[in-house]
């Protein structure tokens, strides 16, 4: 959207209700989500020029109700039907909403819309997409260039994930218990994908994308509102704010990758931490522990050791140890096995980590061969370390970290001491 940040952040938050409210009039959210779509791009355009309007949620409602109905037309007159679908909306709906139907829904969408955008017909690369397109309100273009793929495809599979979501019989209500949490935690999951590749991107040129890091925090903000007593939600919220955190630190003038041990941690963002840490805090104290409530714990203590000497890995250890438990897994493990290197020596580490070498889920991926190479670097094996580095410097497709892998190995060949 070209229109500026404010109008934005406007246009995004109105999005789930506008799309809520045309789904509940109309059905077929496939062609409703178009209809939303449709308006705010005329927002995103007219706004700037001509100012937001005293009720910018029914003007939405007003613009995508006619585009929909302008489809819902053209859909039937070329399939050589009457226009009954148009004749069943009452005209008075095609029109501004009263102004005491601008009060804030009776029941806000949004959870709703996610659990339907992550049905389980979809898989997660759809599921992905179709969130930030319908419930984020980034347009195709967007969210394509943020992925480093065509438009084209991206429109695709968007396209395809409204089929099938249809195909599936999907519908705008929310699922009895206990499909209802199975639902939320691939919501929740999909949220923590969209963070990720937004703090970490996993191809391309730039280690960044902060569109993706800030609308995964956005939207989840909006979900603990409406579950605020949710122990997970709360922690996947502080997982974030507490990593996010450290954005500004990660990445040198030149676009450097800094590892965590050598980031001035005088740019991290104490805001952030201090929310995150309160959100943590509160929800270990009053619910079951679940993985993202131990991520973010182990994330806080990171966050408010002032050095990297002074990191409590002894409390770090013990937060892996139950995470291993509750949520076992290649990448904990993997975290696991530096954590267990920081506590009791790197070759203690090294044979954590050889229990994945037989693990097809990351036996291949480049974070194995790179935690490798670094606990051989601290062992003193400069030799292996480096050989480690050039081999998952090989397997990323991030070019900043490509070139953060080959300059520690070639430091290594050097016998230079790591660069700070």
């Amino acid at each position: 959207m070209s229109a500026p940040d404010d109008h934005v952040d406007l246009l995004r938050a109105l999005a789930p209700q506008v799309l809520g409210i045309l789904v509940r009039r109309h059905g077929r959210f496939d062609a409703c989500e178009d209809a939303v779509q449709d308006a705010l791009l005329a927002a995103a355009v007219q706004w700037p020029a001509e100012g937001v309007p005293e009720s910018p949620r029914g003007w939405l409602v007003t613009v995508a109700s006619r585009r929909l109905i302008d489809h819902l037309r053209g859909e039937q007159a070329r399939r050589r039907r009457e226009d009954t679908a148009a004749a069943r909306v009452p005209a008075d709906e095609a029109l501004a909403p009263a102004p005491d139907d601008e009060q804030p829904p009776e029941h806000d969408d949004t959870l709703t819309l996610l659990i339907l955008c992550c049905h389980p017909a979809l898989s997660p690369a759809s599921q992905l997409a179709l969130t930030l397109r319908a419930v984020g309100g980034l347009t195709t273009a967007q969210i394509a260039s943020a992925f480093l793929v065509p438009e084209a495809t991206m429109a695709q599979r968007i396209s395809r994930a409204k089929q099938s979501i249809r195909a599936a019989g999907g519908g705008f209500e929310m699922p009895p218990e206990p499909e209802r949490g199975e639902r939320l935690r691939v919501v929740l999951h999909v949220l923590y994908l969209i963070f990720n590749e937004g703090y970490i991107a996993s191809s391309g040129p730039d280690l960044q994308r902060g569109e993706l890091t800030r609308e995964a925090i956005r939207l989840t903000r909006a979900v603990r509102a409406l579950l605020p007593d949710d122990g997970e939600v709360a922690g996947l919220l502080a997982l974030m704010l507490l990593t996010d955190a450290r954005r500004a630190a990660r990445i040198r003038a030149d676009g450097t990758l800094i590892a965590l041990a050598d980031q001035d941690r005088s740019l991290w963002n104490r805001a952030y931490i201090e929310e995150g840490t309160t959100l943590i805090t509160g929800a270990l104290a009053h619910a079951t522990h679940g993985p993202y409530q131990l991520q973010a714990a182990i994330a806080a203590v990171h966050d408010e050791a002032p050095s990297a000497q002074d990191t409590d890995w002894p409390q770090i250890l013990a937060l892996y140890e139950l995470l291993a438990r509750v949520a076992p897994n290649p990448m904990v493990t993997l975290n696991h096995a530096v954590a267990v290197a920081m506590v009791h020596g790197p070759r203690a580490g090294l044979e954590l980590l050889a229990t994945l070498d037989a693990d097809e889920r990351i036996a291949d991926h480049h974070r194995l061969d790179a935690v490798r190479a670094h606990l051989l670097e601290m062992a003193g094996d400069h030799a292996a370390a480096g050989a480690g580095y050039r081999a998952a410097a090989r397997r990323t497709t991030s070019l900043p970290e490509q070139r953060y892998l080959e300059a520690r190995a070639a430091r290594l060949d050097s016998g230079a001491p790591p660069a700070p």
